[in-house]
């Protein structure tokens, strides 16, 4: 039992290397290539984590049944699992874990290493030409992208107090794709608001559409066809309005 706030910072240096692991068998790969692959990894990892209650005898992630319990975030004696407001102090942690992410963010886009990013998205042969180290600037983007992750999953782990291979699910990949379709890609603003409108949809926003639909005499309930609303949502963006709802300066122009 040690602090969770120092076990956000280890899970955020344990995925960065795990993020370099992953990244440095992909990186000559490009394009569509590149995006297969990386959901190969995605397939891959849930499996090894639900076979890996025996691993030459040791129980790494006691497998289908999660790594339980996981101690919750707090001040010493204050956890707040304890509290009667538990899940409005998580809810003010993650808003603030999220102030710094949008932050480091903003900084990393106004960065050399942001605008190499930039330059590789664009025209990865360009960028080589100009002397941008693509090797390197692309592990960049594993380590700090699987960073924030591996933070963001270890607070969602301490909130559900363990964690568990189902939690992390194919579709959810998807869904986090989605948001930043809808959004704009290369938008941080846009991809926050894509985040918002789906995230409505996905717990609230289709129950409540499928209610006053039922109560409209009509037999749809739209929560059991969600997957299939955002895609028609995705679809409908790439064709009227493909730089997203809030687009990239850059991309803006481009298109």
């Amino acid at each position: 039992h040690i602090s969770m706030w120092l076990v956000l910072i280890l899970a955020g240096v344990f995925t960065t290397l795990v993020g370099i692991i992953i990244g440095l068998p992909t990186l000559r790969l490009r394009g569509d290539y590149l995006a297969i692959v990386t959901l190969g990894f995605g397939e891959i990892v849930p499996q090894f984590v639900r076979n890996g209650d025996s691993i030459g005898g040791f129980d790494l992630t006691h497998g289908t049944y999660g790594i339980s319990p996981i101690d919750s975030i707090g001040f010493g004696s204050f956890a707040f699992r304890d509290q009667e407001n538990k899940a409005s102090l998580y809810y003010w942690t993650a808003v603030v874990l999220l102030l710094i992410t949008v932050f480091c963010c903003v900084r990393l886009r106004d960065s050399r290493l942001g605008r190499a990013w930039v330059a590789i998205r664009e025209d990865e042969t360009a960028a080589a030409a100009m002397g941008v180290p693509l090797m390197r600037t692309k592990t960049w983007a594993y380590a700090i992208g699987a960073m924030f992750g591996g933070v963001a999953g270890a607070l969602y782990a301490s909130f559900k107090a363990g964690a568990f291979p189902a939690d992390f699910y194919f579709q959810f990949s998807m869904f986090l794709l989605c948001m930043v379709i809808l959004g704009g890609m290369g938008s941080i603003w846009g991809v926050l608001v894509g985040g918002l409108i789906l995230s409505y949809l996905d717990r609230e926003g289709l129950a409540t559409i499928g209610s006053k639909v039922q109560d409209a005499g009509l037999n749809f309930d739209p929560t059991k066809y969600q997957f299939g609303i955002y895609g028609v949502i995705i679809v409908v963006m790439m064709l009227f309005r493909p730089t997203g709802l809030i687009p990239e300066r850059r991309h803006k122009i481009e298109i």
